[in-house]
């Protein structure tokens, strides 16, 4: 299965990028978003994992990344990537 991110997961993992360059270094953020990315791409391997959130959004799952990161994804489609405890849930709350 092939994996997309939606223009707001894409946008999210820009602004971690920035947020990790300015704090610790473009090496630090570079190495760490792109393991979240392989992460992701991986999840098209064996997608039914992490998380059932249909109380949120039909189809929404999540799954943890290193302790510090919460992927929120469709089967098919990552909805997003929230760093740090945000609030995900806000994003797809009806």
């Amino acid at each position: 299965m092939r994996v997309a991110f939606t223009p707001l997961a894409e946008r999210q993992l820009q602004a971690l990028h920035r947020y990790i360059a300015e704090r610790s270094g473009i090496d630090r953020a570079d190495d760490y978003v792109g393991r979240i990315v392989t992460f992701c791409q991986n999840l098209g391997t064996f997608p039914i994992r992490g998380r059932s959130r249909d109380d949120l959004l039909p189809g929404l799952r999540t799954i943890g990344f290193e302790r510090r990161a919460t992927i929120a994804f469709m089967v098919e489609l990552i909805e997003g990537i929230y760093y740090g405890g945000q609030d995900y849930e806000a994003t797809f709350a009806v």
